[in-house]
């Protein structure tokens, strides 16, 4: 059985599109977001965060340029592009599509 902090394929992309939709963010930064905004339920290692990054620059859905970071260190940001929020929307949709299947299958009551 899988452990709680462990990603349905595919949402890692997702996760990490949305949080740089709010704002331009350096990597460490991303991932300490989706852990506050999840409760520590969101995990993300740099294992998994920086290949996923890497893979989204290169499909064109996000953009990186070298900045200080808030301790005036330089770091990688991170923003979405245009392509990047359409893909953003889709998979926000398709997303919520599967959630909600998932849920109905989940929550059956014995008849």
């Amino acid at each position: 059985m899988s452990k709680p902090t462990d990603l349905v394929q595919g949402t890692l992309d997702l996760l990490i599109m949305k949080m740089l939709a709010l704002e331009p963010m350096h990597g460490w930064a991303v991932s300490q977001r989706l852990k506050q905004i999840s409760g520590d339920v969101l995990q993300v290692s740099d294992g998994s965060l920086y290949p996923a990054l890497h893979k989204l620059e290169q499909e064109g859905w996000i953009k990186a340029e070298w900045a200080p970071s808030e301790n005036n260190r330089r770091a990688k940001y991170y923003s979405l592009t245009r392509i990047g929020r359409r893909e953003l929307e889709k998979e926000t949709a398709n997303w919520s599509r599967l959630s909600a299947a998932i849920t109905q299958v989940v929550q059956l009551e014995k008849g």
